[in-house]
């Protein structure tokens, strides 16, 4: 649409069915079902003045047999004073739409998992809305020279209608019932940056701080919901990653990485190293051995905390690959 600006459009519909074989434990009500989605999107990239200030605005439509119509609009402004740096900041409106288990499961969950006390089955709930979320960001970007570039940015997140499970019957035995009575919001920042050392070394990495808070609307009774969900994502993970060109077409990378303490589900932090040397012989070919979580023998990273799956750990792994490119 001229010369100052660039509009994208699209539509698209999405058809699943699904047959289950419902079991005790678990069971899906009714066992067949038929979804339709239909989507949409536009978005408009505006250059308010050429290679200095421009505006994009746009929004999602969608149509989905759980709770109809959805919109999700966003706004962003990118000012770039110089070629060395440049501001940006967004506004966007997010949902999460209800899927079909929340919706249609019958759970008889088998031990151990972290439900509230007395649980004994889980229904879904046919009339569940979307989880909402309004998302604010502002980043920087600033290269004070040509061998570095550095990347700062900060969130902030308001959510609403997010899932819960409340007791239907009153006392320390119930089943429970899908619902949507928490809120709360998320706020953090990430430094990256990379750094061309020599013309044959290259170091990049990254720090990010995430803070959870979660709140119960009146007259919810899920007293665990909010906890878990707090306490399972890391308030501080770091990656360095080094990159070397070793001459006579070789090259060494190395990744060291840590990810801080998840409390609900019992997962301490952990600090893992991957080394990789590879050689091409020819542009086409390459041969490389890779070490993965060098540090320990293993590590947990993950923990069941809705259905009762057996918990897994990351192990040390070391592989050869042979890529041959034509």
């Amino acid at each position: 649409m001229g010369e100052r600006q660039e509009v994208i459009w699209g539509l698209g519909f999405r058809s699943t069915h699904d047959d289950v074989t419902n079991s005790l434990n678990v069971s899906l009500l009714p066992d067949s079902r038929t979804l339709n989605l239909y989507s949409a999107f536009v978005q408009d990239e505006i250059s308010i003045v050429p290679e200095l200030f421009r505006l994009t605005l746009g929004s999602k439509f969608e149509h989905n047999d759980f709770t109809g119509f959805e919109i999700q609009p966003s706004a962003r402004v990118l000012w770039t004073p110089g070629h060395s740096q440049t501001f940006w900041a967004s506004v966007s409106r997010a949902v999460r739409t209800p899927s079909r288990a929340e919706s249609d499961i019958v759970l008889n969950p088998a031990p151990p998992v972290p439900l509230p006390p007395g649980s004994i089955t889980i229904f879904g709930n046919p009339n569940m809305d979307s989880e909402e979320l309004l998302a604010y960001e502002l980043g920087y970007r600033v290269q004070p020279i040509d061998q570095l570039k550095v990347d700062l940015t900060a969130f902030y997140n308001d959510y609403d209608h997010l899932r819960t499970l409340e007791p239907t019957m009153p006392g320390p035995v119930s089943p429970s019932k899908v619902a949507n009575n928490l809120f709360g919001e998320s706020y953090g920042t990430e430094i990256s940056a990379t750094a061309r050392v020599t013309n044959r070394w290259r170091l990049q990495g990254s720090y990010s701080y995430l803070e959870v808070q979660l709140h119960r609307k009146s007259g919810s009774r899920d007293s665990t919901t909010g906890a878990i969900t707090e306490g399972s994502s890391p308030h501080h993970q770091f990656f360095i990653r080094s990159l070397v060109d070793l001459g006579w077409n070789i090259q060494f990378d190395s990744t060291l990485r840590y990810v801080d303490v998840l409390p609900a589900q019992k997962i301490p932090s952990y600090l893992t190293l991957d080394l990789r040397l590879a050689w091409s012989p020819r542009k086409d070919l390459e041969f490389a051995i890779v070490g993965q979580n060098l540090l320990d023998d293993r590590h947990p990273e993950f923990a069941p905390t809705f259905i009762g799956t057996q918990q897994t750990e990351v192990e040390r792994g070391v592989y050869g690959t042979v890529v041959w490119r034509f």
